[in-house]
């Protein structure tokens, strides 16, 4: 089974896609995780990252073409990025897209960055503005349509263990047999070059 876990900055992605990948008994592999790696590596913080991104879309298309491989090569697989619903094509069994308020993610941002709230905030959205320009570009992904998603859960609405449980159940329910009517999924193959 091939999960994947998306959405914006501090919505709970990593913590509920570590959460699912342990309940399932499944790999997890984090987009975000890749992406902070690489900024390290070159000095530069993600939202830096983010925006030197804008100028050189080699970043963006090497970790998406790495993303696309994993969803393609690995099964057993919890696959959390921002674009995994749509990197991942026709391989995903379930796709889960995460959300919050944005003064909900900022917060959250902030006491995990250790950074004032408003800062957090200006940063985040900073970054969705640059990320959303480039997913239209690159891609010709409008990263507000919801429609790929099996299902998309607001997370200020419940603890983290209450989302991991509403999610755990959702996929555990899962019955691929009756996913024959289900309508074809957009593939992304631009990143694949």
């Amino acid at each position: 089974m091939l999960l994947t876990v998306s959405g914006p900055a501090g919505s709970g992605k990593s913590t509920t896609a570590a959460g699912l990948a342990e309940a399932l008994d499944l790999e997890h592999v984090s987009g975000g995780d890749i992406f902070r790696e690489l900024a390290a590596e070159r000095g530069y913080s993600p939202v830096e990252f983010n925006e030197l991104a804008e100028e050189d879309e080699r970043i963006d298309r090497d970790l998406d073409r790495r993303l696309y491989e994993i969803a393609r090569d690995r099964d057993g697989l919890v696959l959390e990025s921002r674009l995994a619903g749509w990197l991942s094509g026709d391989h995903a069994d379930f796709r889960l897209w995460l959300d919050a308020p944005v003064d909900v993610r900022a917060a959250r941002i902030a006491d995990r960055e250790e950074k004032p709230v408003e800062r957090a905030r200006e940063e985040t959205l900073r970054r969705e503005r640059s990320e959303q320009k480039r997913y239209h570009e690159y891609y010709d992904i409008d990263i507000e349509d919801l429609s790929i998603y099996d299902l998309a859960l607001n997370t200020a609405r419940w603890t983290a263990g209450d989302v991991l449980a509403i999610l755990t159940a959702a996929v555990e329910r899962y019955d691929p047999a009756a996913d024959e009517g289900r309508y074809p999924v957009a593939v992304v193959d631009d990143f694949q070059s």
